[in-house]
């Protein structure tokens, strides 16, 4: 994990999950752990121009970083790969305000495993989250009784774990 320097952990923490041509992205305070908002899934020159003209208020930007694991990678990860170097040149203005997180970061973090799979994760997500919805998981809830999760769909949920994994390393 790369991070600069963090001032301080009360903050609006803007999470990034890239992708070639659309990212999951989620703003989060991070004492609360709520989510201020969720795009969901954006376009990535519609989020690289938000970013560029200041129009998400954040103090710091978390964004999964892609890895090296000895296999062969194709076109599609080198495209992630550029996607993530332009929104940290976009985010920067001091060069010390994001953080990049891997994947097996984020499964250390929350389950505490390499092992976990994307369910594993999103359950762990669920967990860190009272149920003050309606429906099977209250956590999310519904339209008609939403819980703090309700809106997070996607590519938003691995941009949510991205953050508190975040947290998690800034405790």
């Amino acid at each position: 994990m790369y991070t600069a320097k963090i001032k301080s952990t009360k903050m609006k923490l803007l999470c990034i999950d890239p992708g070639t041509e659309t990212s999951g992205v989620v703003l989060i305070d991070t004492e609360t752990q709520n989510i201020i908002q969720s795009w969901g899934e954006i376009n990535n020159f519609a989020l690289l121009a938000m970013i560029s003209l200041d129009e998400i208020e954040s103090d710091h930007m978390a964004i999964e970083m892609i890895a090296s694991y000895g296999m062969a990678v194709g076109k599609t990860t080198f495209e992630t790969c550029v996607w993530i170097g332009r929104f940290i040149q976009a985010y920067n203005k001091d060069n010390e305000n994001h953080t990049c997180i891997y994947r097996g970061d984020v499964k250390d973090a929350l389950c505490r495993s390499r092992k976990a799979k994307d369910a594993n994760i999103r359950q762990a997500l669920i967990d860190r989250y009272k149920g003050t919805g309606g429906g099977k998981c209250p956590q999310v809830g519904t339209k008609s009784s939403p819980g703090p999760l309700y809106g997070i769909s996607t590519h938003a949920w691995p941009a949510l774990a991205i953050g508190h994994t975040w947290i998690e390393m800034n405790k």
